[in-house]
Protein backbone atom coordinates (compact mmCIF):
# COMPACT_ATOMS: atom_id res chain seq x y z
CA UNK A 1 0.00 0.00 0.00
CA UNK A 2 1.02 3.72 -0.38
CA UNK A 3 1.90 6.19 1.83
CA UNK A 4 -0.50 9.18 2.16
CA UNK A 5 -1.21 12.24 3.14
CA UNK A 6 -4.25 14.54 3.14
CA UNK A 7 -4.91 18.04 2.68
CA UNK A 8 -7.05 19.85 4.59
CA UNK A 9 -7.96 23.19 4.80
CA UNK A 10 -8.84 25.66 7.78
CA UNK A 11 -11.52 26.89 5.53
CA UNK A 12 -12.62 26.99 2.16
CA UNK A 13 -11.06 28.50 -0.84
CA UNK A 14 -7.37 28.10 0.65
CA UNK A 15 -5.40 26.85 -2.52
CA UNK A 16 -5.86 23.02 -1.51
CA UNK A 17 -6.89 21.87 -5.29
CA UNK A 18 -3.50 24.33 -6.16
CA UNK A 19 -1.25 22.68 -3.56
CA UNK A 20 -2.13 19.01 -4.44
CA UNK A 21 -1.55 19.86 -7.80
CA UNK A 22 2.02 21.03 -7.35
CA UNK A 23 2.92 18.32 -4.67
CA UNK A 24 1.96 15.69 -7.06
CA UNK A 25 4.30 17.53 -9.53
CA UNK A 26 7.22 18.04 -7.23
CA UNK A 27 6.62 13.99 -6.06
CA UNK A 28 6.07 12.91 -9.49
CA UNK A 29 9.67 15.14 -10.16
CA UNK A 30 11.40 13.56 -7.33
CA UNK A 31 10.87 10.11 -9.20
CA UNK A 32 7.20 8.75 -7.06
CA UNK A 33 4.31 7.32 -8.10
CA UNK A 34 1.93 9.75 -7.07
CA UNK A 35 -2.05 9.56 -7.21
CA UNK A 36 -4.65 12.17 -6.49
CA UNK A 37 -7.99 11.85 -4.60
CA UNK A 38 -10.70 13.46 -3.58
CA UNK A 39 -13.16 11.86 -1.50
CA UNK A 40 -16.03 13.89 -1.93
CA UNK A 41 -15.83 17.05 -4.78
CA UNK A 42 -18.63 19.68 -5.12
CA UNK A 43 -18.50 21.24 -8.84
CA UNK A 44 -20.38 21.54 -11.91
CA UNK A 45 -16.60 21.95 -13.64
CA UNK A 46 -16.20 18.33 -14.31
CA UNK A 47 -13.62 16.17 -16.42
CA UNK A 48 -14.35 13.16 -18.79
CA UNK A 49 -12.24 10.30 -17.37
CA UNK A 50 -10.37 7.34 -19.35
CA UNK A 51 -12.52 4.63 -17.74
CA UNK A 52 -15.78 6.87 -19.06
CA UNK A 53 -16.83 8.61 -16.13
CA UNK A 54 -16.54 11.93 -15.05
CA UNK A 55 -14.62 13.34 -11.90
CA UNK A 56 -13.55 17.35 -10.57
CA UNK A 57 -11.99 19.43 -12.94
CA UNK A 58 -9.29 19.80 -10.71
CA UNK A 59 -8.55 15.92 -10.03
CA UNK A 60 -8.55 15.50 -13.64
CA UNK A 61 -5.70 18.91 -13.38
CA UNK A 62 -3.88 16.74 -10.22
CA UNK A 63 -3.89 13.78 -12.22
CA UNK A 64 -1.52 15.44 -15.55
CA UNK A 65 -0.23 17.02 -12.61
CA UNK A 66 1.42 13.55 -11.05
CA UNK A 67 2.05 12.44 -15.00
CA UNK A 68 -1.21 9.68 -14.41
CA UNK A 69 -4.28 8.73 -16.82
CA UNK A 70 -7.26 10.52 -14.71
CA UNK A 71 -9.58 7.81 -13.40
CA UNK A 72 -13.20 7.59 -11.67
CA UNK A 73 -11.17 6.51 -8.06
CA UNK A 74 -9.80 9.63 -8.28
CA UNK A 75 -13.06 11.18 -7.33
CA UNK A 76 -15.71 8.58 -6.40
CA UNK A 77 -18.13 11.15 -5.53
CA UNK A 78 -18.96 14.54 -7.11
CA UNK A 79 -22.01 16.29 -6.33
CA UNK A 80 -23.29 18.87 -9.04
CA UNK A 81 -25.75 21.35 -8.04
CA UNK A 82 -28.58 21.96 -10.20
CA UNK A 83 -30.55 24.02 -7.20
CA UNK A 84 -29.35 26.03 -3.84
CA UNK A 85 -30.70 22.85 -1.98
CA UNK A 86 -30.21 19.78 -4.29
CA UNK A 87 -27.50 18.09 -6.94
CA UNK A 88 -26.90 15.43 -8.58
CA UNK A 89 -24.92 12.73 -6.90
CA UNK A 90 -22.07 11.52 -9.33
CA UNK A 91 -20.72 7.83 -7.87
CA UNK A 92 -17.57 6.68 -9.51
CA UNK A 93 -18.32 8.71 -12.36
CA UNK A 94 -21.96 8.01 -12.94
CA UNK A 95 -25.03 9.56 -12.11
CA UNK A 96 -26.49 7.92 -9.03
CA UNK A 97 -29.02 10.59 -8.18
CA UNK A 98 -30.49 13.50 -7.55
CA UNK A 99 -31.00 14.07 -4.25
CA UNK A 100 -31.75 17.45 -2.02
CA UNK A 101 -28.81 18.27 0.92
CA UNK A 102 -30.92 17.00 3.80
CA UNK A 103 -31.37 13.29 2.09
CA UNK A 104 -27.98 13.28 1.07
CA UNK A 105 -26.82 14.40 4.46
CA UNK A 106 -28.43 10.90 5.39
CA UNK A 107 -26.93 9.05 2.31
CA UNK A 108 -23.15 9.84 3.48
CA UNK A 109 -22.49 6.37 5.76
CA UNK A 110 -23.51 4.20 2.76
CA UNK A 111 -21.45 5.88 0.52
CA UNK A 112 -18.18 5.43 2.82
CA UNK A 113 -17.32 1.93 2.04
CA UNK A 114 -17.53 2.94 -1.72
CA UNK A 115 -15.06 5.94 -1.37
CA UNK A 116 -12.16 3.63 0.65
CA UNK A 117 -12.59 1.29 -2.00
CA UNK A 118 -11.73 4.06 -4.34
CA UNK A 119 -9.12 4.62 -2.04
CA UNK A 120 -7.75 1.31 -1.69
CA UNK A 121 -7.51 0.77 -5.77
CA UNK A 122 -5.49 3.46 -6.02
CA UNK A 123 -2.89 3.18 -3.16
CA UNK A 124 -2.11 -0.13 -4.64
CA UNK A 125 -1.10 0.91 -7.54
CA UNK A 126 1.13 3.56 -6.60
CA UNK A 127 3.75 5.24 -3.86
CA UNK A 128 2.09 8.39 -2.81
CA UNK A 129 -1.78 8.86 -2.48
CA UNK A 130 -2.19 13.35 -2.09
CA UNK A 131 -5.85 13.60 -0.73
CA UNK A 132 -7.73 16.44 -1.21
CA UNK A 133 -9.94 17.48 1.52
CA UNK A 134 -13.03 19.96 1.05
CA UNK A 135 -14.37 22.84 2.48
CA UNK A 136 -13.13 22.64 6.52
CA UNK A 137 -13.07 19.98 9.55
CA UNK A 138 -13.90 22.76 11.53
CA UNK A 139 -17.57 22.14 10.32
CA UNK A 140 -18.19 20.05 13.30
CA UNK A 141 -21.76 20.42 12.44
CA UNK A 142 -21.15 17.98 9.68
CA UNK A 143 -18.61 15.75 11.24
CA UNK A 144 -21.34 12.77 11.88
CA UNK A 145 -21.57 10.64 8.60
CA UNK A 146 -18.50 13.21 7.25
CA UNK A 147 -16.63 11.22 4.10
CA UNK A 148 -15.14 14.43 2.51
CA UNK A 149 -12.45 15.19 5.62
CA UNK A 150 -11.92 13.78 9.21
CA UNK A 151 -14.69 11.17 8.67
CA UNK A 152 -12.57 9.75 5.49
CA UNK A 153 -9.21 10.32 7.33
CA UNK A 154 -10.28 8.13 10.16
CA UNK A 155 -11.61 5.40 8.20
CA UNK A 156 -8.92 5.22 5.71
CA UNK A 157 -6.08 5.97 8.63
CA UNK A 158 -4.41 8.76 6.95
CA UNK A 159 -2.71 11.72 8.67
CA UNK A 160 -3.85 15.48 7.96
CA UNK A 161 -1.71 18.32 7.13
CA UNK A 162 -3.85 21.51 7.68
CA UNK A 163 -3.67 24.65 5.27
CA UNK A 164 -4.43 27.86 6.21
CA UNK A 165 -5.12 31.24 3.73
CA UNK A 166 -3.46 34.08 5.02
CA UNK A 167 -4.71 36.41 2.07
CA UNK A 168 -7.91 36.48 3.72
CA UNK A 169 -6.42 37.48 6.85
CA UNK A 170 -6.99 36.24 10.72
CA UNK A 171 -4.86 32.94 9.28
CA UNK A 172 -3.47 32.34 13.14
CA UNK A 173 -7.09 32.15 13.95
CA UNK A 174 -8.21 30.01 11.30
CA UNK A 175 -5.68 27.35 12.50
CA UNK A 176 -5.74 27.11 16.05
CA UNK A 177 -9.52 27.88 16.03
CA UNK A 178 -9.50 24.74 14.27
CA UNK A 179 -7.48 23.02 16.95
CA UNK A 180 -10.05 24.25 20.01
CA UNK A 181 -13.29 23.05 17.84
CA UNK A 182 -11.68 19.67 16.66
CA UNK A 183 -13.12 16.38 19.01
CA UNK A 184 -9.45 14.90 20.37
CA UNK A 185 -9.26 12.77 18.21
CA UNK A 186 -9.52 14.43 14.92
CA UNK A 187 -7.04 17.03 16.41
CA UNK A 188 -4.24 14.30 16.64
CA UNK A 189 -4.83 13.21 13.40
CA UNK A 190 -3.37 16.55 11.77
CA UNK A 191 0.55 16.20 12.03
CA UNK A 192 1.49 19.88 10.48
CA UNK A 193 0.10 22.88 9.07
CA UNK A 194 1.44 25.26 6.31
CA UNK A 195 0.35 28.44 5.35
CA UNK A 196 -0.80 29.37 1.96
CA UNK A 197 -1.47 32.77 -0.52
CA UNK A 198 1.51 35.26 1.16
CA UNK A 199 1.94 38.71 -0.30
CA UNK A 200 5.28 40.16 0.46
CA UNK A 201 8.29 39.24 2.98
CA UNK A 202 7.23 35.42 4.61
CA UNK A 203 9.85 36.73 6.98
CA UNK A 204 7.19 38.75 8.73
CA UNK A 205 5.21 36.39 9.91
CA UNK A 206 7.88 34.61 11.78
CA UNK A 207 6.24 35.34 14.96
CA UNK A 208 2.73 34.31 13.89
CA UNK A 209 4.02 30.71 12.84
CA UNK A 210 6.00 30.40 16.41
CA UNK A 211 2.21 31.52 18.26
CA UNK A 212 0.49 28.92 16.02
CA UNK A 213 3.27 26.01 16.76
CA UNK A 214 3.15 27.36 20.21
CA UNK A 215 -0.68 27.13 20.69
CA UNK A 216 -1.18 24.09 18.34
CA UNK A 217 2.60 21.82 18.81
CA UNK A 218 1.56 21.36 15.70
CA UNK A 219 4.98 21.58 13.25
CA UNK A 220 4.84 24.03 10.34
CA UNK A 221 5.55 23.26 6.89
CA UNK A 222 6.35 26.44 5.87
CA UNK A 223 5.00 29.49 4.19
CA UNK A 224 3.90 29.55 0.42
CA UNK A 225 3.91 32.94 -1.23
CA UNK A 226 1.30 34.09 -3.59
CA UNK A 227 1.96 31.91 -7.33
CA UNK A 228 2.08 34.42 -9.68
CA UNK A 229 1.16 31.87 -12.36
CA UNK A 230 -2.27 30.64 -10.39
CA UNK A 231 -4.48 32.06 -13.15
CA UNK A 232 -2.77 30.00 -16.11
CA UNK A 233 -3.78 26.70 -15.10
CA UNK A 234 -7.69 25.57 -15.50
CA UNK A 235 -9.81 27.14 -12.33
CA UNK A 236 -12.01 24.56 -10.63
CA UNK A 237 -14.04 27.05 -8.98
CA UNK A 238 -17.09 29.09 -10.30
CA UNK A 239 -15.81 31.98 -8.27
CA UNK A 240 -12.26 31.73 -10.00
CA UNK A 241 -13.96 33.01 -12.70
CA UNK A 242 -13.19 36.53 -13.82
CA UNK A 243 -12.52 38.95 -16.33
CA UNK A 244 -8.87 39.19 -17.75
CA UNK A 245 -7.74 42.17 -20.46
CA UNK A 246 -5.77 41.07 -23.20
CA UNK A 247 -5.98 42.19 -26.71
CA UNK A 248 -8.50 43.73 -28.60
CA UNK A 249 -10.35 40.69 -29.36
CA UNK A 250 -13.21 40.49 -27.24
CA UNK A 251 -14.97 37.27 -26.04
CA UNK A 252 -18.38 37.90 -23.87
CA UNK A 253 -19.10 35.35 -21.96
CA UNK A 254 -22.51 36.01 -19.76
CA UNK A 255 -21.68 34.04 -15.79
CA UNK A 256 -24.96 31.96 -15.93
CA UNK A 257 -26.45 31.23 -12.25
CA UNK A 258 -25.24 26.95 -12.91
CA UNK A 259 -22.38 27.73 -15.45
CA UNK A 260 -20.47 24.46 -15.82
CA UNK A 261 -17.64 23.12 -17.15
CA UNK A 262 -16.19 26.55 -17.39
CA UNK A 263 -12.49 25.07 -18.58
CA UNK A 264 -13.86 25.84 -22.55
CA UNK A 265 -12.90 29.73 -21.44
CA UNK A 266 -9.14 28.69 -20.19
CA UNK A 267 -7.28 28.36 -23.53
CA UNK A 268 -8.41 31.87 -24.80
CA UNK A 269 -8.01 33.48 -21.11
CA UNK A 270 -4.76 32.58 -21.88
CA UNK A 271 -4.22 34.01 -25.41
CA UNK A 272 -2.89 37.36 -25.22
CA UNK A 273 -4.61 39.07 -28.40
CA UNK A 274 -8.18 38.04 -26.43
CA UNK A 275 -9.94 39.78 -24.03
CA UNK A 276 -12.58 37.44 -21.97
CA UNK A 277 -15.07 39.78 -20.58
CA UNK A 278 -17.30 37.80 -18.01
CA UNK A 279 -20.55 39.79 -17.71
CA UNK A 280 -22.17 39.30 -14.53
CA UNK A 281 -26.07 39.76 -13.45
CA UNK A 282 -27.39 42.37 -13.95
CA UNK A 283 -24.46 44.30 -16.71
CA UNK A 284 -25.53 44.37 -20.38
CA UNK A 285 -23.51 42.14 -22.94
CA UNK A 286 -21.36 44.23 -24.48
CA UNK A 287 -22.07 46.05 -27.28
CA UNK A 288 -18.21 45.79 -28.76
CA UNK A 289 -17.70 41.61 -28.48
CA UNK A 290 -16.44 40.37 -31.27
CA UNK A 291 -18.00 36.98 -29.69
CA UNK A 292 -20.89 35.91 -27.32
CA UNK A 293 -19.57 32.69 -25.82
CA UNK A 294 -22.73 30.73 -24.28
CA UNK A 295 -20.95 28.31 -21.99
CA UNK A 296 -22.42 25.19 -20.53
CA UNK A 297 -24.60 24.88 -17.50
CA UNK A 298 -26.16 22.34 -15.36
CA UNK A 299 -29.39 23.41 -15.55
CA UNK A 300 -30.36 24.62 -19.10
CA UNK A 301 -33.74 25.56 -18.50
CA UNK A 302 -33.21 27.39 -15.33
CA UNK A 303 -30.65 29.54 -16.92
CA UNK A 304 -32.61 30.41 -19.63
CA UNK A 305 -34.95 31.90 -17.67
CA UNK A 306 -31.92 33.46 -16.09
CA UNK A 307 -30.74 34.34 -19.24
CA UNK A 308 -33.81 36.28 -20.15
CA UNK A 309 -34.39 37.86 -16.63
CA UNK A 310 -30.81 39.79 -16.78
CA UNK A 311 -32.12 41.28 -20.56
CA UNK A 312 -29.38 39.58 -21.89
CA UNK A 313 -32.05 37.68 -24.90
CA UNK A 314 -32.56 41.55 -26.06
CA UNK A 315 -28.51 42.06 -26.29
CA UNK A 316 -27.98 39.14 -27.79
CA UNK A 317 -30.80 39.93 -30.70
CA UNK A 318 -28.95 43.61 -31.44
CA UNK A 319 -25.40 41.56 -31.27
CA UNK A 320 -26.49 39.60 -34.00
CA UNK A 321 -28.14 41.95 -35.74
CA UNK A 322 -25.16 43.74 -36.41
CA UNK A 323 -23.33 40.68 -37.84
CA UNK A 324 -21.56 39.73 -34.70
CA UNK A 325 -20.71 35.92 -34.08
CA UNK A 326 -22.14 33.74 -31.54
CA UNK A 327 -21.01 30.29 -30.08
CA UNK A 328 -22.82 27.91 -27.50
CA UNK A 329 -21.52 24.78 -25.84
CA UNK A 330 -23.65 21.94 -24.77
CA UNK A 331 -26.23 23.94 -22.47
CA UNK A 332 -25.61 26.95 -24.58
CA UNK A 333 -25.80 25.50 -27.40
CA UNK A 334 -29.54 24.14 -26.47
CA UNK A 335 -30.44 27.63 -25.40
CA UNK A 336 -29.53 28.67 -28.71
CA UNK A 337 -32.33 26.74 -30.12
CA UNK A 338 -36.03 26.58 -30.95
CA UNK A 339 -37.61 24.77 -27.78
CA UNK A 340 -36.24 22.70 -25.05
CA UNK A 341 -38.35 19.82 -23.56
CA UNK A 342 -38.26 18.11 -20.40
CA UNK A 343 -41.34 16.19 -20.47
CA UNK A 344 -39.58 13.81 -17.98
CA UNK A 345 -39.03 15.91 -15.66
CA UNK A 346 -34.90 15.49 -15.98
CA UNK A 347 -33.86 19.30 -14.47
CA UNK A 348 -37.12 19.56 -12.12
CA UNK A 349 -40.88 19.62 -13.00
CA UNK A 350 -41.79 18.70 -16.74
CA UNK A 351 -41.77 21.43 -18.84
CA UNK A 352 -41.65 23.07 -22.67
CA UNK A 353 -39.77 25.99 -23.38
CA UNK A 354 -38.66 28.30 -25.85
CA UNK A 355 -35.58 28.51 -26.68
CA UNK A 356 -33.99 31.92 -27.73
CA UNK A 357 -34.50 30.89 -31.69
CA UNK A 358 -31.04 31.44 -33.59
CA UNK A 359 -30.58 28.01 -34.77
CA UNK A 360 -33.23 25.78 -36.22
CA UNK A 361 -32.94 23.19 -33.81
CA UNK A 362 -34.31 21.96 -30.67
CA UNK A 363 -33.58 19.79 -27.35
CA UNK A 364 -35.35 16.68 -25.74
CA UNK A 365 -33.95 16.23 -22.43
CA UNK A 366 -33.42 12.41 -21.69
CA UNK A 367 -32.43 10.33 -18.86
CA UNK A 368 -28.88 9.12 -20.11
CA UNK A 369 -25.92 10.94 -19.73
CA UNK A 370 -23.42 11.31 -22.98
CA UNK A 371 -19.51 11.06 -21.35
CA UNK A 372 -17.05 10.50 -24.46
CA UNK A 373 -13.74 12.21 -24.80
CA UNK A 374 -13.62 12.54 -28.54
CA UNK A 375 -11.72 13.46 -31.36
CA UNK A 376 -13.76 15.41 -34.65
CA UNK A 377 -12.76 17.87 -37.56
CA UNK A 378 -14.03 21.32 -37.82
CA UNK A 379 -15.61 21.69 -41.26
CA UNK A 380 -15.28 24.87 -41.81
CA UNK A 381 -11.43 24.86 -41.46
CA UNK A 382 -10.75 21.42 -41.40
CA UNK A 383 -8.94 21.78 -38.40
CA UNK A 384 -8.74 19.03 -35.71
CA UNK A 385 -10.58 18.69 -32.32
CA UNK A 386 -9.76 16.98 -29.47
CA UNK A 387 -12.98 17.31 -26.67
CA UNK A 388 -15.05 15.91 -24.54
CA UNK A 389 -18.95 15.50 -24.26
CA UNK A 390 -20.77 15.29 -20.88
CA UNK A 391 -24.49 15.99 -21.74
CA UNK A 392 -27.96 15.02 -21.48
CA UNK A 393 -30.27 15.91 -24.40
CA UNK A 394 -30.62 15.19 -27.76
CA UNK A 395 -30.96 18.06 -30.15
CA UNK A 396 -32.01 17.77 -33.61
CA UNK A 397 -33.28 19.82 -36.55
CA UNK A 398 -33.12 21.68 -39.91
CA UNK A 399 -29.44 23.43 -38.79
CA UNK A 400 -28.53 20.37 -37.75
CA UNK A 401 -27.93 19.81 -41.58
CA UNK A 402 -24.98 22.75 -41.41
CA UNK A 403 -23.06 21.42 -38.77
CA UNK A 404 -20.65 22.70 -37.19
CA UNK A 405 -18.03 19.82 -36.54
CA UNK A 406 -17.80 16.46 -37.56
CA UNK A 407 -17.26 13.10 -34.87
CA UNK A 408 -15.38 10.74 -37.62
CA UNK A 409 -18.19 11.41 -40.13
CA UNK A 410 -20.62 11.70 -37.72
CA UNK A 411 -22.61 15.66 -37.88
CA UNK A 412 -22.00 17.26 -34.70
CA UNK A 413 -23.43 20.69 -33.92
CA UNK A 414 -25.50 23.00 -35.85
CA UNK A 415 -24.78 26.89 -37.44
CA UNK A 416 -27.01 29.52 -39.01
CA UNK A 417 -24.22 31.77 -40.55
CA UNK A 418 -22.55 33.10 -37.45
CA UNK A 419 -24.47 31.50 -35.17
CA UNK A 420 -22.94 28.04 -33.88
CA UNK A 421 -23.49 25.26 -31.55
CA UNK A 422 -21.91 22.19 -30.49
CA UNK A 423 -22.02 19.38 -27.32
CA UNK A 424 -18.39 19.63 -27.26
CA UNK A 425 -16.15 20.78 -24.39
CA UNK A 426 -12.50 21.11 -24.39
CA UNK A 427 -12.02 22.64 -27.77
CA UNK A 428 -10.06 25.54 -27.50
CA UNK A 429 -6.90 23.67 -26.16
CA UNK A 430 -6.67 22.16 -29.79
CA UNK A 431 -3.85 25.10 -30.52
CA UNK A 432 -4.80 25.28 -34.47
CA UNK A 433 -7.97 25.32 -34.10
CA UNK A 434 -7.86 27.97 -32.19
CA UNK A 435 -5.98 30.20 -33.85
CA UNK A 436 -7.87 29.33 -36.75
CA UNK A 437 -11.31 30.35 -34.89
CA UNK A 438 -9.80 33.55 -33.98
CA UNK A 439 -8.69 34.76 -37.09
CA UNK A 440 -12.82 33.86 -38.43
CA UNK A 441 -13.16 36.63 -35.76
CA UNK A 442 -10.65 39.01 -37.37
CA UNK A 443 -7.67 38.36 -34.70
CA UNK A 444 -4.19 36.69 -36.00
CA UNK A 445 -2.48 35.30 -33.47
CA UNK A 446 0.51 32.46 -33.56
CA UNK A 447 -1.26 29.39 -32.46
CA UNK A 448 -0.50 28.67 -28.43
CA UNK A 449 0.80 25.39 -27.65
CA UNK A 450 -1.99 25.68 -24.09
CA UNK A 451 -1.53 22.60 -22.84
CA UNK A 452 2.33 22.58 -22.66
CA UNK A 453 2.25 26.09 -21.16
CA UNK A 454 -0.41 24.36 -18.39
CA UNK A 455 2.05 21.47 -17.94
CA UNK A 456 5.27 24.02 -17.83
CA UNK A 457 3.42 26.08 -15.12
CA UNK A 458 2.91 22.91 -13.36
CA UNK A 459 6.80 22.35 -13.55
CA UNK A 460 6.69 26.06 -12.14
CA UNK A 461 4.73 25.87 -9.02
CA UNK A 462 6.32 22.41 -8.37
CA UNK A 463 9.68 24.10 -7.99
CA UNK A 464 7.67 26.42 -5.79
CA UNK A 465 6.37 24.50 -3.54
CA UNK A 466 10.02 22.86 -3.64
CA UNK A 467 11.49 26.14 -2.31
CA UNK A 468 8.82 27.39 0.43
CA UNK A 469 7.78 24.21 1.98
CA UNK A 470 9.46 21.35 3.99
CA UNK A 471 8.81 18.46 1.31
CA UNK A 472 11.14 15.45 3.11
CA UNK A 473 8.94 16.63 6.24
CA UNK A 474 5.71 16.36 4.56
CA UNK A 475 6.64 12.81 3.34
CA UNK A 476 7.82 12.13 6.71
CA UNK A 477 4.16 13.09 8.00
CA UNK A 478 2.80 10.32 5.77
CA UNK A 479 4.35 7.29 8.53
CA UNK A 480 2.48 9.25 11.66
CA UNK A 481 -0.48 7.26 12.01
Amino acid sequence: MAKAIMIQGAGSNVGKSMLVAGLARAYANRGLRVMPFKPQNMSNNAAVTVDGGEIGRAQALQALAARAAPTVDMNPVLLKPETDTGAQVIVRGQRFATMKARDYGRAKAQLLPEVVRSFTRLAQTCDLVLVEGAGSPAEINLRSGDIANMGFAEAANVPVLLVGDIDRGGVIAQIVGTQVVLPPSDAERIKGFAINKFRGDPTLFDDGLTEIVSRTQWPSMGVVPWFEGAWRLPAEDVMDIATRAGGQCKIAVPRLSRIANFDDLDPLVAEPEVTVDIVEAGRPLPLDADLILIPGTKSTIADLAYFRAQGWDIDLNAHIRRGGAVLGICGGYQMLGQEVIDDEGIEGTPSQVQGLGHLAVSTHMKPQKRLARVQATHIETGNSVEGYEIHIGQTTGEDCNSPWLSINGRPEGASRGRVMGCYLHGIFSSDAFCAAFLEQLGTKVQPQSYEAEVDRTLDELAAHLETHLDLDHILRLTEQV
